[in-house]
């Protein structure tokens, strides 16, 4: 290696050095190294991967989410949990008073009864009524303080489809974590569940959990007007060079955070937007709409899917950042709600992130201008789906970014060689 090439690595980690140093500060998330990381894309398998995380909990499990349905999905992960906890291990349940407002009493009298701990969190008749806008929005899992799911999906039959009846399963995004990370999301939980009664004692968060794999991950938890995620995607949208992809159920950033995505559309970076066609909030699709105009402009591409519904929460940027979580990209989730986000900064996870964005684009519209005579303005339509390319790479050429530093290189190698081995060691129960 020449003198030269051996500074343009050094100006290239430094780099790198403050861009996480950014992103560690705005999501006020250090890096926590020594995990494996599983994707789960498909929302029945990542259901079926939780209820196996529940049975193989010998301590305790803590389970979190803003919707918990009273269905044959919501029974379903209820029997998991009871049978934990009618077995002596510890199971407290945190749910949303108002995303669970049609789950009845007797659904959470069958969990207390089985010895689980069942909260909600905000009830909707309480003597604070501003309240009703500050809501529990996490989705999360943890086993023993040492294996978790985070994500955004909930507990409902939108999310296991049935194919018996030929529904289709919503497509939402959940990561299996293996590793010290967990333990940061047992603690995450524990923040919440005091904010909605007595504290959880601290034997039972002291977990100190083996290293599973190679990879650096950041625990983002989003508590009310902090804006964590916020500033960091605003961070990471300002540092993006190649690409910024982002898969998201409810679309309607801040002007803050619209702007950054302009600039870095504007600035020559692939920006592309992958929302849902078909949603169960119509008045915020329509939001979501009014800004296609300016954002294909200046050059972002808009793309709507085509199935019954897509709830991820996911951003890709170049080769290095993804994220997985339960925020949405609007003010609601940004600014008011408890959320919880993971950041992982290795090549690996984002690669797997960005081939699953190009599976979704095959199911999607793209949404372009059509020009119209008279002068008046183009019209925004709906172009065919992305055709799937036979054999194509996991980066393809005309997508590919610049090459990684060296420092990054290594990093993606370790994360991806020690997460390997530790998939094949911790299969699911």
């Amino acid at each position: 290696m020449t003198a030269s090439s051996s500074r343009a690595v050094l100006v290239a980690d430094a780099q790198q050095d403050e861009l996480a140093f950014a992103v560690e500060r705005t999501a006020s998330a250090r890096a926590i190294a020594g995990n494996s990381i599983e994707h789960f894309p498909d929302s029945p398998a990542a259901l079926d991967a939780i209820i196996a995380l529940i049975s193989g909990a010998r301590g305790w499990v803590h389970f979190e989410n803003y919707i918990i349905r009273d269905d044959r999905t919501g029974r379903r992960v209820a029997e998991a949990l009871m049978e934990r906890a009618g077995a002596g291990v510890r199971v407290r349940v945190l749910y949303d008073a108002l995303g669970s407002v049609g789950t009845g009493y007797r659904f959470w009298r069958a969990l207390r009864r089985s010895g689980a701990e069942v909260r909600a969190f905000h009830p909707i008749l309480s003597g604070h009524p501003f309240d009703i806008f500050v809501r529990d929005h996490r989705k999360v899992v943890v086993a023993d303080g040492a294996r978790a799911m985070v994500g955004g999906l909930c507990i409902g039959n939108e999310w296991a489809g049935d194919p018996a009846t030929g529904r289709e399963a919503w497509r939402d995004t959940m990561l299996r974590v293996c590793g010290p990370a967990a333990a940061a999301l047992d603690r995450a939980f524990a923040e919440v569940w005091q904010a909605a009664g007595p504290a959880i004692a601290p034997e039972e968060l002291a977990a100190d959990p083996a290293e599973c794999g190679g990879c650096a991950v950041r625990v983002v938890g989003g508590v009310p007007f902090e804006g964590r995620i916020y500033r960091t995607t605003q961070v990471i949208a300002a540092a993006a060079r190649e690409r910024l992809w982002i898969t998201d159920a409810y679309l309607v950033p801040p002007a803050p955070l619209y702007a950054a995505l302009l600039d870095a559309a504007k600035s020559g970076v692939d920006v592309r937007l992958l929302v849902p066609g078909a949603t169960d909030l119509r008045a915020l699709q329509r939001f979501t709409r009014v800004g296609y105009r300016e954002l294909l402009h200046a050059g972002v591409r808009v793309f709507e899917w085509l199935g019954p519904m897509i709830h991820a929460k996911t951003l890709v940027a170049d080769r290095r950042w993804a994220r997985v979580g339960s925020s949405n990209l609007n003010v609601s989730s940004l600014l008011a709600n408890y959320e919880l986000d993971l950041i992982a900064d290795d090549t690996t996870t984002a690669d797997q992130l960005a081939a699953q964005f190009r599976r979704d684009l095959q199911e999607s519209r793209e949404i372009v201008l059509q020009p119209r005579r008279l002068r008046l303005p183009p019209r925004l339509v709906g172009a065919a789906p992305e055709a799937p390319k036979a054999h194509a790479p996991a980066i393809s050429a005309p997508e590919a970014p610049r090459a990684l530093s060296s420092a990054s290189a290594r990093r993606s190698s370790a994360c991806a060689s020690r997460s390997a081995a530790s998939a094949r060691a911790t299969a699911p129960a």
